[in-house]
């Protein structure tokens, strides 16, 4: 499931806090509501006890109560239970009660033919989770799990180690790290202190979709590539200001979305696209359908039947996601679909799927960019703006259009490195913790996890001497690039 990069851990107000969606073990901590598909009346609840593949969940169904399990090794760690509700649209949702301002629905059908198998999938997001019936829940699961300091240790490394995809990638000797940090852990260890070991045990895999909250604490951790800027609502706000100043001759964008997305028209017909996120298009938490519904609206308004084709056509499209702090990929994919007039392939999904051994994967699930019908679609040359800002859902927007048909060429630098949802967890003391483990490759199998997408032309990308300059080298070749000249 999940939401990627931006958000509050804890699912409420938007705000720039985190790079990228959480997808939370189902409930995890956040309170995320579930929803179950209607179905025949025969088979209108999957009730049951149900194993995912990949995930490290075990969740039951009965009595109109979902109960989530995290299991590892170790032991389980109980989910945040959520209850059933009648939505408007007559189908059956489940949603956590002491979350209220959360919305996340997930549903789960039985697959046909298949009694002991269903799919869970979560909407606005990717794929779905295959499920297997199972006759009991884990002995582990029906006692409380140990929570002195010592076992969450315990739980917190074993969990990366079941879960985490890209040790190799990282380069970071997970066993070596329980060698060196365990030692330090002891009974009588306090929460800070226990707090610090985690976070700098952590700290060398430089993942943003890797963090911790300790809400006693009122302590938020998470780290990104080296050099990344702090990717808050300041940085966003001084970047948008430099942009409209220096490379808009001084015109405001023209802003859609809460802010999400503006447009500018550049001398010689070249549009100039500016998405900051994928998520939060209303200025909160919303439905996915409505998030999809407001960017619609803003599409209509920028890509015109008069900007995509005709004498009066665009020349050239900016596409600027430099600062883009993800969100949900199906909003990407809405983007992309107005770029273009062929299907094409996006990119292939799976997610770690064996505690012990890091080189297996659920099957791939491969995802595809269609034509949007009913609405103009560019098809012209396109210049897109990435760099170390550019995250998680905003990478996989750009690694859809890597397939794009039409020209399409990429400027700056390469973009963060963080692709798989934040998949959630629950620590045994009610700390909450995020990590990687799902895979997301080019359609040729291509992954580029940790290193970033790579650009046509490389050029700086707001640096010091950037901004000391007054210059903007992406723009400026985007521009030259397109035919067309500086304001």
């Amino acid at each position: 499931m999940t939401t990627r990069h931006v958000g509050r851990v804890c699912r409420g107000r938007y705000r720039l806090v985190l790079m990228g969606t959480v997808v939370l073990a189902l409930l995890g901590s956040a309170g995320v509501a579930v929803g179950v598909e209607p179905a025949p009346a025969s088979d209108r609840a999957p009730d049951g006890i149900w194993r995912s593949d990949g995930y490290g969940t075990v969740l039951t169904i009965d009595g109109g109560v979902l109960r989530p399990y995290e299991t590892t090794d170790l032991g389980c760690v109980p989910g945040i239970p959520a209850y059933r509700e009648h939505a408007p649209d007559g189908s059956v949702r489940f949603r956590a009660r002491d979350a209220p301002d959360s919305y996340f629905p997930i549903t789960v059908r039985r697959l046909p033919g298949r009694p002991e198998r269903a799919a869970l999938t979560v909407e606005g997001t990717l794929g779905r989770r295959e499920l297997r019936r199972v006759r009991t829940l884990p002995a582990d699961c029906l006692r409380p799990a140990p929570a002195d300091p010592r076992a969450v240790f315990d739980v917190f490394w074993q969990t990366f180690r079941e879960n985490y995809a890209f040790f190799a990638e990282r380069g970071v000797d997970w066993a070596a790290a329980r060698d060196r940090y365990r030692p330090m852990v002891r009974p009588d260890t306090t929460d800070d202190r226990l707090f610090e070991i985690l976070t700098t045990m952590a700290e060398p895999l430089r993942d943003g979709h890797t963090s911790l909250r300790a809400p006693a604490l009122d302590r938020l951790w998470r780290v990104g590539r080296p050099g990344t800027p702090e990717l808050d609502q300041a940085y966003e706000d001084r970047i948008r200001a430099f942009v409209e100043r220096r490379d808009l001759g001084g015109t405001p964008l023209r802003t859609f979305a809460a802010g999400a997305i503006g447009y500018a028209e550049l001398p010689g017909r070249i549009g100039y696209l500016r998405i900051n996120r994928f998520v939060g298009y209303t200025g909160d938490q919303a439905p996915f359908a409505v998030e999809a519904a407001e960017l619609d609206r803003a599409l209509d308004t920028i890509v015109t039947a008069r900007r995509a084709s005709g004498p009066d056509a665009w020349h050239g499209l900016i596409i600027d996601i430099r600062v883009n702090l993800g969100g949900l990929d199906d909003l990407g994919r809405r983007v992309a679909a107005r770029l273009t007039d062929r299907a094409h392939p996006a990119y292939v999904k799976s997610a770690r799927d064996d505690p012990h051994d890091p080189t297996r994967f659920t099957p791939p699930q491969a995802f595809r960019i269609e034509p949007v019908a009913g609405a103009p679609r560019y098809t012209g040359p396109v210049a897109v703006l990435t760099g170390p800002a550019t995250v998680s859902a905003g990478e996989t927007f750009a690694l859809a259009l890597r397939e794009r048909p039409g020209p399409t060429t990429f400027v700056g630098d390469n973009t963060q490195g963080i692709f798989s949802d934040m998949f959630g967890r629950t620590l045994p003391n009610g700390w909450a913790f995020t990590l990687s483990n799902e895979r997301y490759v080019s359609p040729t199998g291509r992954g580029f996890e940790g290193v970033g997408l790579p650009v046509d032309f490389r050029t700086p990308v707001f640096t010091d001497a950037e901004f000391a300059a007054d210059r903007d080298s992406a723009f400026d070749r985007a521009v030259r690039l397109l035919g067309g000249r500086n304001p």
